[in-house]
Parts: C-alpha cells; structure tokens; sequence
C-alpha cells in the first residue's frame, strides 16, 4: 500500500472508522451515518492510505479490525470523544446553553433538586427539561442507555465511566419500619441494633457494591445483619417493611416524602450518611450538563446559608 505524506486526516474519515469498528458491517456503518456503503469505503481507503497500513479486514464472509486497526481505535475514540465535547462547548458558547435537559431522579424529586431546576431555567432561558425517574433497581442504566443525560441517584458511584458532579443532601440514614415494629416510638436507633432487623434489599442490575450500601450484610461492629427480601421498585420495599416483612434503608428526603400512617421513619446513628449525587457519561457531557451541575452546587450552598431560589420549577413531568 502506498503511503501518502501530505495532507490532513479528515473527520468523516475517522468517524466512518470508528463506527465501523463497532458495527463490523459497511453496510450498518452507512445508514449510521447517512451515505452509501460505498462511501465508506472510499473514506477507509483514504484513511489506510493515510496510515500506511490495512485497518480492516474484508471478506466476502466478514469484516474484522486488524491487530493495527484495534490499537488504533483504543487510542483514537478517546481523542475523538474529546474533540467531540470541545466542539460541542464552543458551539453552547456561541448560542448560549439551550435545548432540552432529561434529567433522571431516583425516589424522590426533592426540593433540592426542584430548587436547582428553578435556577438552571432562570440562568438559561432556553434550556427546557423533562424530569424522568430512573428505576431503583438500576441507578445508571438510564445515563448508560442514553434515556437522560444526567441523573441523580443514591451513593456511591464508582463507575469509570461516569463523571460523579456535586454531591449533596447528605444527612442521617433513616429505617422504615411498621408501626408496629418495636423499634417504631423509637426517637433513634443505634447502627448495632440493625443486627435484629431484616434488612430489605435490591435485586436488579444495580452494582453490588451499591446495593450493598443500602442494605449491609454487617454493623459497623461486625454484627451480621439479617438479609430481608429483595425488591425492584421502593413501593415494594415500602410495601414490605409497612407489613413487618423487613426494613428498610432510605435518605431522609425519600422518608419525609414517602410518609404513612403504616410505617415509621427511625433516623439510625453510627452508619455513614446517606448523600445524592449528579452522574452523566462520561463521553456526552454538554453545557446544559454543567450548568445544571452549578446550578445544583449554587443551591445547595444557598440551603445551607439560608438563601437561594424558593420558586417552583418549571418541570417538564
């Protein structure tokens, strides 16, 4: 293959790479993208002629990336994606930050985070948003899925790729339990008497390391902590612990909201506080995302002073 010196490598010509390092397919790569099969093959030939080198293997039967054309997609789609962000904020820069924001919410929709969709739409007229709840059982699926562009979700977050923005909301873990519980008139329960509770789990695709914050095998002694059942939504959890199934783990907030004359809310001493956190992929950042980030850190700074916007969010439920 002849090597060509001279001249600039051309975006299309590593986008039409890059997608079709993912579908394997010219033809998928194509409608992807919106030009003809051959197209893109013009766009690899230019691109391995750049190169020096055959990125893709094509057969009658297959088409397969090269040990060159693997490696360089593992260090080009990093690159792209950066450019691909830098474009986007020098684009929101030129307008202003507009469009619509989909912001997932786990549980509650709390005035917090109302508070904080009050002042994003005050700042930047232009954005809208549409306030959608992401399932219990599958804190970041919806941010994955690409179904929001932001969520906020319980903690922790360790996932690599997603960026963990403000945390906020952070007080005391709560235990709901039936009215009837012993532990019901209780003005607080100590972390280690959790070892007489069944504790209501999570089942689903969420993490363990998450689930198991909210429903932990031990107390902070080492106590072992009896396993309850597992539920997918709150409303079976709740549902659960209200018929003195078991009990379950919230953020205050999600109590507060949540109240019924069937179940008690017990703030519990000793754990680790429970605390929101704003999570977006890590590959589709944009303003609007980082002007709600402010807009939340802003807010919260205000609860704590005792200032900061009290009208109600125009949402888009």
């Amino acid at each position: 293959m002849t090597h060509r010196s001279s001249g600039t490598v051309a975006i299309r010509e590593l986008e039409a790479f890059l997608v079709l390092a993912e579908e394997l397919h010219f033809g998928r790569t194509g409608e992807r993208l919106y030009v003809s099969q051959s197209r893109i093959s013009q766009l690899l030939r230019s691109l391995e002629s750049r190169v020096g080198a055959r990125l893709v293997e094509r057969t009658s039967r297959r088409v397969r990336l090269t040990p060159l054309g693997e490696r360089f997609v593992a260090d080009l789609r990093p690159a792209y994606e950066t450019l691909h962000t830098t474009l986007e904020t020098v684009r929101a820069a030129a307008r202003g930050v507009e469009g619509t924001l989909r912001i997932g919410f786990q549980g509650t929709f709390n005035d917090h985070i109302v508070r904080a969709v009050a002042l994003l739409q005050d700042r930047h007229p232009g954005v809208t948003t549409e306030i959608v709840e992401v399932p219990l059982a599958d804190p970041f699926g919806a941010v994955r899925g690409d179904e929001v562009d932001a969520a906020v979700v319980l903690l922790p977050v360790e996932e690599p790729d997603l960026v963990l923005g403000p945390v906020f909301s952070r007080q005391p873990q709560t235990l709901a339990v039936s009215a009837a519980h012993p532990l019901a008139a209780r003005a607080s329960v100590p972390a280690e008497e959790l070892a007489g509770c069944a504790l209501i789990g999570i089942r689903g695709p969420a993490p363990e390391y998450w689930r198991r914050a909210g429903a932990p095998e031990r107390t902070p002694g080492g106590t072992r902590i009896p396993a309850g059942p597992l539920v997918a939504t709150l409303q079976e959890g709740l549902t659960l612990a209200a018929a003195d199934r078991g009990a379950m783990l919230l953020c205050r907030p999600t109590a507060e909201y949540h109240g019924r004359r069937a179940l008690a809310f017990v703030p519990v001493e000793g754990l680790p506080e429970s605390a929101l956190g704003l999570v977006w992929h890590r590959s589709r950042e944009t303003a609007r995302i980082r002007a709600f980030a402010e807009a939340i850190t802003r807010t919260a700074q205000g609860l704590r002073t005792g200032s900061g916007p009290t009208r109600v969010a125009r949402q888009g439920r």
